[in-house]
Order: C-alpha cells, then sequence, then structure tokens
C-alpha cells in the first residue's frame, strides 16, 4: 500500500492477499469511503502535535487519515490477522512521508507493538524521526487496556469507529477511568450515539446520557450511511463529539448519581417516588428536600437535578 487513503477495491485486495474476511463476532465493519475518514478526523479537530488514540483500527482506513493531519497516532486493534496489515498500510505511509521531509533522507517505518490482545508492553517504542507522521501500533483488546501504561502525560483525543457491540461501555470506562484522554470524536449505532449525548426529555435520554454529562458535553456531529462501510451493516451509524469538562465531579458523588439513574431508568416509565424507593431511605422525603417532584419521571431530570439528589442522598443517615 502506499499513503493514499483507503478504497474499497484497496481494502478487498488487503483482505483477499492475506486470505481473510471481516468478522461479524468483532463488528468489523471497515470504512472504505476516504472523504468519511478525512471528515471525522476534520470534525476531531486535530492537528500537528497533537496526541490521538485509535480503537479498533482495522485495516488503516481512519489511522492513516489521523496521522495524514500530523497528529501523533496511536492505533490500537484487537484482531491479530489485522495487525500485520495495519502495520503493513500505516508503515509505507510513513515512508512515503518520511522519503519527502527526513533530513538524511533514510525512510523510517512505523513501530509495532504486537502483543497478545490484553497485554501491556512496558517502554512502547515511538518514532523519533522529524517531519513525519507518527504512528504506533498495538495489538490489544481495548477492552482490557491498561490505559495509564498506553497513555503518557495528558490531553489525548480518542477517534474511532467503535464496534457497535462496546460502543457505550467503552466511552463510560475512558469517561468514568482515563481522564488523559480529554476529547473523544466516535463513531458508532445511531441509538447508542444518540443516547451518549441525548437531553433530558428526549427518547433516547437514559442512565448512559446523565452519566456521560456527569464528565463531559457531548452533542451528536454528523450522521454516516451504510453505504461507506465493507460489509455494509443493517444499521445507520453516527459521530458524536465528547468534550470533557472541568473540575470533574467528586467520586463519590459521580458514583451516587450513578447510583441513582441506574435504578431510576430501569423503570423509566415510573414515577420518581416508585422506582426510588430501593434506592432512598426516604424517597419522598429526599425527592422533596431535593426540589425535585416525586412524581416526575427520570427522563424529565437534568444533570443538576441528579446531582442535587445524590449530594441529598448521602447527607440522608442511614435508617437502623
Amino acid at each position: 500500500m502506499t499513503g493514499r487513503l483507503l478504497t474499497l477495491p484497496a481494502v478487498k485486495e488487503m483482505l483477499e492477499r492475506a486470505g481473510t474476511a471481516p468478522r461479524r463476532s468483532l463488528g468489523q465493519n471497515f470504512v472504505v469511503d476516504p472523504n468519511t475518514v478525512r471528515r471525522i478526523a476534520r470534525l476531531a479537530g486535530i492537528g500537528p502535535g497533537d496526541r490521538v488514540v485509535e480503537i479498533g483500527a482495522g485495516l488503516g482506513s481512519l489511522t492513516l487519515a489521523l496521522a495524514s493531519t500530523g497528529a501523533e497516532v496511536v492505533a490500537v486493534e484487537t484482531d491479530g490477522r489485522l495487525v500485520p496489515l495495519l502495520f503493513h498500510a500505516v508503515g509505507d505511509a510513513a515512508v512515503d512521508r518520511a522519503s519527502e521531509s527526513a533530513d538524511d533522507g533514510t525512510p523510517q517505518r512505523a513501530t509495532a507493538v504486537d502483543a497478545a490482545p490484553g497485554s501491556v508492553v512496558a517502554n512502547p517504542p515511538k518514532f523519533e524521526r522529524a517531519g513525519a507522521h507518527p504512528v504506533r501500533v498495538v495489538h490489544a483488546d481495548a477492552r482490557r487496556l491498561d490505559w495509564n501504561a498506553l497513555l503518557e502525560g495528558t490531553d489525548w483525543h480518542l477517534v474511532a469507529n467503535l464496534p457497535y457491540n462496546i460502543a457505550t461501555s467503552l466511552v463510560l470506562t475512558v469517561l468514568d477511568g482515563v481522564p488523559a484522554v480529554t476529547r473523544l470524536l466516535v463513531m458508532c449505532q445511531r441509538e447508542a450515539a444518540e443516547r451518549l449525548a441525548a437531553a433530558p426529555g428526549s427518547g433516547a435520554y437514559g442512565a448512559v446520557s446523565v452519566r456521560v454529562a456527569l464528565h463531559a458535553d457531548a452533542e451528536l456531529v454528523g450522521a454516516v450511511p451504510a453505504s461507506v462501510f465493507f460489509p455494509r451493516p443493517e444499521v445507520e451509524s453516527a459521530l458524536v463529539r465528547i468534550v470533557r469538562r472541568s473540575p470533574p465531579i467528586q467520586p463519590e458523588l459521580r458514583a451516587e448519581v450513578n447510583r441513582l439513574v441506574t435504578a431510576a431508568f430501569a423503570h423509566r416509565r415510573q414515577m420518581l417516588r416508585r422506582t426510588l424507593r430501593g434506592a432512598l431511605d426516604d424517597a419522598d422525603r429526599t425527592l422533596a428536600r431535593a426540589g425535585v417532584n416525586p412524581t416526575d419521571r427520570p427522563e424529565r431530570l437534568g444533570l443538576a437535578e441528579w446531582v442535587r439528589l445524590a449530594e441529598f442522598s448521602l447527607a440522608t443517615p442511614a435508617q437502623s
């Protein structure tokens, strides 16, 4: 491959030469439209000097677009069949750029970390070459990553075409436990995207929406048609931009909000006085003290109301 962005013929050729095919069990739908990956990189707002971690890099479609902005990219892929193909794609791209811009004219490839899925490599290698796109390929399962070992420093961007079956859980994991990631631009199934960014009162608003709002501001920034993927999925996709706020809500209060919204949205059509009866020692009294109508349903409460309710819940002595 060269430094060009991947198209459908290129992706098919890569898979055919490797004697492999996309795995449905891993949610593999590769982006085969260069305009789409360019759009994602643009919406992510990244450029030279930025640091990006990409989850589910696949064959490198999005990786190449991210690297073309001049950002440093850590590309994580769990499928060992694809890691050599990904390394080949981004390595050749680095060679093309390096041959044009390296001071000594010596091309150097991307560095691959070919560890077993879930493992962490101490002191992972990096680029040490001026004028080229730094790309590091990491073979690991994102659900079991040691994020602190993977990411050094702060102010990382996470940009990804996320498999539909892990999108929500991965976003919440990063928001809850990886403060080094301050901005996310993720593509996932449209319904999941809507839940991540939903506002109070909407049909998509739920416990996930509140958990995201505890950390960050989230917004839908675009739709993605099924036609840009290979193989073509049966669902539509959407892009969500998530920007972490500062300062963060204290962990104890955040945990209490999570506990309450999980209980409340388990029966979202019921009134709060009923659905929170098992979660609060005196639901009616605590709701009243927090200024929340006990007859409201959970989707009517915004983040401020959930936080205030959690504060009163923590301040209420447990009944003996």
